[in-house]
């Protein structure tokens, strides 16, 4: 800057006192009119001062000399009017995407369509065309004409597949949680204080985590990326498309050229209520975050406070400069970016999703943003939101929060003990709007869909639950006239579904964000033509207690798949079935039977099954409650211990009544193992039992012993798996020395439990995902039954998120695998090659294990899955291209372990297949009763 660029000053008057001239008369009628002229100007204060009674504690110049910028006063006071606006949704016409990186016209021919709109007040799903221009969607009709289009249009039958908008999930980590999981990859939550709205997520997203792939090939094309829950206030949160770098039509790779809505519109803030800001800060001697709900909501109302404040001098600051000119101000706009985003939030600008499960937390949350003027966008996990919607009708602004929520996955901590899985369906009949996240990697985003199937399935309607993972999402985010329906003027972010999006199995077989294909070869399931659901039978409020009858009739029978009735597997005809004493005694019109019992119960059944009943596998069903709370839970052996299962064993628990309500009837639990896993001998048990000595509780006191080599399973006394292995042949070579027949008078249960594994009664069941440990054990198996002393020894790998890799392998070696999960993901390193399904692998570990010849069964990794088993198997039928038929995807999650004589007695009816989310109605343990639901 020149001289002559300096700002040109007023000249200032010179100091030095002028000689006093004249009389002293004139002098003192000075004072008298100088004396006035302060009366009149404390006369104008006090007026001023009465009608605004908060006056401005700001500094103007008065004539001194300036020493500020005025070119920062005036770029200053621009922000004001920034300060004083309130953003609204984007919307209006557009002449081309501001993601467009240059991809071809795009017409989608012959598809099924779900617009996200109702017409004459009804959704369905309509046949139509899509043509796709500068990344948005130009027009959707009843047919697009070739003609006229450029010449290098790229055509894509849709060959009449179900088209809908991109899959948008509000809940999720992915990129500052990176999979596979580790200490480098992981930015989740910045815990150096319980109040950090300062911090944002999109600064620690990596774009390339492998995660973001894999949830795109679930059909999700946008997620919010929200920080963690660790903190009462955790930081800005972005909404980022699932499009990286020049393979997937970006210009780059960076998470600036992934955000949703390049003109940052809407801000958005995570904030978190409950146990896990307790959990983290609430020890005693800390000296910051809270220890209760009571100093949680302190340090909101806290934080609330000094974001007022903040705005306040603001304010004050932009008021002084309207009234005086901002070159007159003493100051510069007072700016504190530790209070930025929060001002904001208080401000309107800032679109709130709080991490809140309970009644207290949800109730004082609402207080908040009425004590200081702020709306909540949503609640997540939102657990008990279901038993208190007024409450969350108070919210500040006059419009309830919607909710955030997993369909199923509740009881894991206190917090979500009160879940429901009808929760969507009761919150919609009340006016607040259900939607369902993912929470990657709490849940694997790639199937967040799979999470609005089952509020469907669970009573939620149709068009709810869908608009649940796409336009009422979209709304939430301030994006609802950008994404989320499949119109004209919209960016054109959709998804091509092999079969009804809400259906069992469904999997894209294309994906385009902003008009760019997502997948250059995508791997396509052979399946039958897509068609919409049928509508299912209306779902009543679900009575959690059963009635128990010996003798009853049941209608509408369309399917029985029991051993001994195969010949009536599948009916055109509904047929009936008599129950007598518990057992089935007649199937068919059962006439002359029926007028033998006086007074029976009917149930009546819209497309009844019948089927065997599930075994839960290897959960912690009987051993702990509540996962999170120590007192509910059997507790974990270490090292050093060892235990059977039978003697912790806890029945008449949620957990169990939850799976047993939908048709698990027996379940194997072993002891937890500190750190993950297992150790100890299981147990087998009905769970539906009382307690332990109730007549055939126990099925057996001992179905196997069961080891974990996990990376969170080594301890100081075997630091690496290597060791662990090392120490698990040891002890298998100790008790294959042992003479038996001369055992010494104390010798470990431990030990005993390993002579019956190499005498061929127990199976050893080893937990391990990693395939190199897997082989590792198969060449142990391979030690311990060959000569010079073989042993039949019967290994069983659990986990196996890996397995496939060995498949070949362990079929020659005939060792059954327990899939768990039954579709793994790169969680951990151990689990980092997992087939995840197409359209990016041909097939999941289910298949591969499957084609070579491996015994197979289906578990699950916590709990509440249990109430999923079914589904699962459903999955792997629905996705094996026919090779998997509905009696084979049964034999996944029923039976015992491996062994005919284990196999289950009983049977559950649905309506509808269960294996397609059909509704359980009725359970036989095989003991005499039947317990029916309404």
């Amino acid at each position: 800057m020149g001289y002559e660029d300096l700002p040109k000053y007023a000249p200032v008057e010179t100091t030095e006192p002028r000689k006093q001239q004249g009389r002293s008369r004139p002098h003192r009628r000075h004072r008298r009119w100088a004396f006035r002229l302060v009366f009149l100007a404390f006369l104008a204060y006090s007026l001023y001062s009465y009608w605004n009674p908060r006056p401005l504690n700001i500094s103007v110049r008065d004539g001194s000399p300036k020493t500020l910028n005025v070119a920062k006063l005036q770029q200053d006071y621009a922000v004001c009017a920034k300060l004083r606006s309130v953003p609204s949704d984007p919307s209006g016409p557009r002449s081309k995407n501001a993601r467009w990186n240059g991809s071809p016209d795009t017409l989608i021919k012959n598809t099924t369509i779900w617009t996200g709109e109702a017409v004459h007040g009804n959704y369905s799903w309509v046949s139509g065309d899509v043509l796709i221009q500068y990344g948005l969607i130009t027009k959707v009709a009843g047919h697009i004409a070739t003609a006229g289009l450029s010449d290098d249009t790229v055509i894509h039958d849709g060959t009449g597949r179900m088209l809908t908008s991109g899959i948008i999930d509000m809940h999720s980590h992915t990129g500052v949680d990176a999979l596979p999981n580790s200490r480098g990859g992981e930015d989740t939550n910045e815990l150096s204080s319980d109040t950090t709205p300062y911090v944002r997520s999109i600064d620690g997203f990596n774009p390339l985590d492998p995660q973001i792939q894999i949830i795109k090939s679930g059909g999700v094309t946008t997620s919010l990326i929200l920080p963690g829950s660790g903190n009462n206030i955790g930081g800005e949160a972005y909404v980022l498309k699932h499009a990286v770098g020049p393979l997937n039509g970006r210009s780059e790779i960076s998470a600036d050229d992934m955000l949703a809505d390049p003109d940052r519109n809407w801000r958005y803030m995570k904030m978190a209520c409950g146990e896990n800001a307790k959990r983290v800060y609430g020890r005693v001697g800390r000296h910051f975050g809270p220890f209760s709900r009571l100093g949680e909501a302190w340090y909101f109302r806290h934080a609330f406070e000094q974001a007022r404040s903040y705005n306040q001098k603001q304010d004050d600051w932009c008021a002084a400069a309207d009234q005086f000119g901002a070159e007159a101000m003493q100051d510069y706009l007072p700016t504190e970016l530790e209070w930025e985003s929060l001002g904001a939030v208080l401000r309107g600008q800032v679109y709130v999703n709080t991490h809140c499960y309970t009644i207290p937390d949800l109730e004082a949350y609402i207080r908040h943003t009425n004590e200081f003027k702020f709306s909540v966008r949503a609640f997540h996990h939102a657990h008990e939101t279901y038993l208190v919607p007024e409450i969350l009708k108070r919210n500040y602004g006059g419009r309830p929060p919607a909710a955030a929520l997993f369909a199923d996955n509740m009881f894991y901590k206190q917090e979500s003990y009160m879940g429901s899985e009808q929760a969507g369906k009761i919150l919609n009949e009340n006016g607040i709007t259900p939607v369902y996240v993912s929470d990657n990697p709490v849940l694997n985003a790639q199937h967040v869909v799979f999470e609005a199937a089952k509020a469907h399935m669970y009573g939620l309607p149709y068009h709810v639950a869908l608009a649940g993972v796409t336009s009422a999402s979209a709304e939430l985010l301030g994006l609802g006239e950008r994404i989320g329906k499949v119109k004209a003027g919209f960016d054109a972010d959709l998804a091509l579904w092999d079969s009804d999006p809400l259906s069992v199995g469904a999997t894209p077989v294309q994906v385009w964000i902003d008009g760019a294909p997502q997948f250059a070869d995508p791997v396509e399931i052979k399946k039958p033509a897509a068609k919409p659901l049928e509508k299912r039978p209306e779902v009543p409020a679900m009575a959690e207690e059963s009635m128990s009858h010996t003798d009853m009739i049941i209608t509408g029978v369309t399917s029985v798949l029991l051993p001994g009735f195969e010949e009536l597997a599948v009916s055109d005809t509904p047929t009936t079935i008599l129950i007598t004493n518990g057992s089935i005694s007649c199937i068919g019109t059962c006439k002359s039977e029926i007028a033998t019992i006086s007074n029976p119960t009917t149930l009546h059944l819209q497309n009844g099954h019948v089927v065997p009943p599930a075994t839960a596998l290897f959960s912690h069903l009987g051993l702990e409650e509540i996962s999170a709370e120590s007192d509910t839970k059997d507790g974990n052996n270490n090292a050093e211990s060892y235990s059977s299962a039978v003697q912790g064993l806890s029945l008449d628990l949620k957990t169990l009544r939850a799976a047993y309500r939908h048709g698990v009837t027996t379940a194997v639990t072993a002891p937890g193992y500190r750190g993950g896993g297992f150790k100890g001998s299981s147990v087998s048990f009905r769970v539906n039992a009382g307690h332990a000595l109730e007549k055939h509780a126990i099925v057996e006191k001992k179905s196997s012993v069961h080891y974990s080599l996990l990376p969170s399973t080594r301890d100081d006394k075997t630091p690496s798996t290597s060791s662990e292995i090392a120490a698990l042949e040891t002890k298998l070579l100790h008790a294959l020395s042992l003479n038996t027949s001369s055992l010494p008078a104390i010798t470990s249960q431990e030990t005993l439990d390993l002579l019956l594994v190499l005498n061929g009664t127990l199976p050893l069941v080893i937990t391990a995902h990693k395939a190199d440990t897997i082989a590792s054990l198969l060449s142990l198996n391979s030690l311990i039954t060959s000569p010079p002393h073989p042993a039949p020894l019967r290994l069983v790998i659990h986990g196996a998120a890996e397995a496939h890799i060995l498949a070949p392998e362990l079929a020659a070696a005939n060792v059954p695998v327990i899939l768990a999960a039954p579709y793994p993901y790169s969680f951990t390193w151990d689990q980092r090659r997992s087939l995840t399904g197409a359209p990016l692998t041909n097939g999941t570990a289910i298949d591969v294990l499957r084609a070579a010849g491996v015994k197979l069964r289906l578990g699950t990794e916590e709990d509440w899955q249990t109430r999923d088993l079914y589904l699962y198997a459903g999955i792997a039928q629905a996705n094996s291209g026919g090779a998997i038929s509905v009696k084979e995807a049964l034999g996944l999650v029923t039976g015992g372990l491996f062994e005919e004589k284990e196999k289950a007695t009983g049977w559950i009816v649905s309506e509808g297949s269960v294996l397609e989310g059909g509704r359980v109605r009725a359970v036989s343990d095989g003991l005499g009763g039947v317990d029916v639901w309404a």
